[in-house]
Parts: C-alpha cells; sequence; structure tokens
C-alpha cells in the first residue's frame, strides 16, 4: 500500500475519534455509491452529517482546505443526499450538513486537525 494511502486513512481514523469523542455517532465510513465517497457519515443531534477528510503531511502543496472547490463541495452535498435517500430510517427527522476535517503533520494521530462545521 502506498503511503499517501497509509496517510489517508490513519487520518480518517483521527477524525472518526475526533468526533466521537464530541458526541457524534459513526454511522458509515467510505461510503460509496456511483456518484463517489464520502469519508465519514455521523450524526450528531438534530443532524445527519457527510464529513470530507483531508490529511496532509504538510502544507507545501496548500493547506488541505484548498481542496475543497466548488465543484467538490457540490459533489459532498450531492453525495450527502445520495446516503440520506439510501439510508431513509437514519435520515428522517433529521437536517443534512456537510462538514471537513484537516489533519496536517506527518503523523496524524498527533497532526494538527481543524473542523469546519456546515459547509455551502
Amino acid at each position: 500500500m502506498a503511503r499517501k494511502d497509509d496517510l489517508g486513512r490513519a487520518g480518517e481514523d483521527r477524525a472518526a475519534s475526533y468526533l466521537r469523542d464530541r458526541g457524534y455517532q459513526i454511522l458509515d465510513r467510505n461510503w460509496r455509491c456511483r456518484d463517489g465517497e464520502i469519508d465519514i457519515v455521523a450524526v450528531c443531534g438534530d443532524r445527519v452529517v457527510a464529513v470530507e477528510v483531508k490529511t496532509r503531511s504538510g502544507i507545501g502543496y496548500g493547506h488541505p482546505f484548498s481542496a475543497i472547490d466548488d465543484d467538490k463541495l457540490g459533489r459532498m452535498w450531492r453525495l450527502a443526499l445520495a446516503w440520506a435517500a439510501a439510508n431513509p430510517d437514519a435520515a428522517r427527522r433529521r437536517r443534512i450538513s456537510v462538514d471537513a476535517i484537516a489533519i496536517v503533520g506527518r503523523d496524524p494521530r498527533s497532526g494538527t486537525l481543524e473542523h469546519l462545521e456546515g459547509l455551502r
């Protein structure tokens, strides 16, 4: 397995732990449909949250959030709605939300973590 894959998987594990520690219930990880993949789907209060996780060892190529442009954000929203349609019982009476988590550091377990909530 490539180093980049290891870094991404470790970042997603850290993001899932971070969310659980803050009261989120993880419903899905790496959920896929024909249009793409959601890294993490979680419930927090009355929200179903689709979370995009971006992990980088450094910021030499820019901050991880810079990879979330308008096209990526639109895709994230379409995927969140597709997940809700595929999981109506879990999504019922909940708002759909899209968040992003960025992790920067050679070791994602101890790198800097930032969480942006309610992306539009």
